[in-house]
């Protein structure tokens, strides 16, 4: 059995970012100084892990970020 791996190109908030379908996509959400905690992962699927991102709403100490694996893509504190 092959599994095709499919690479792809994309530009999230001026940066371009190149993916393939086994590339992990994480949301996470933290509060305060805390660390971040991963609430939802995606794989190889940036528009859904951005959907779920644009969808939280962070207020009263909470802080989201979207993570590619090593890099952060975008975060957001209140």
């Amino acid at each position: 059995m092959t599994d095709n791996i499919t690479l792809h190109h994309a530009t999230l908030d001026g940066k371009r970012i190149a993916f393939s379908s086994e590339t992990m996509f994480y949301v996470q959400l933290g509060r305060g100084s805390g660390s971040y905690k991963t609430r939802w992962s995606f794989k190889g699927d940036l528009r859904q892990a951005v959907f779920y991102y644009c969808g939280l709403n962070v207020g009263y100490g909470y802080k989201k970020r979207l993570q590619m694996e090593d890099r952060t893509l975008a975060r957001q504190f209140s």
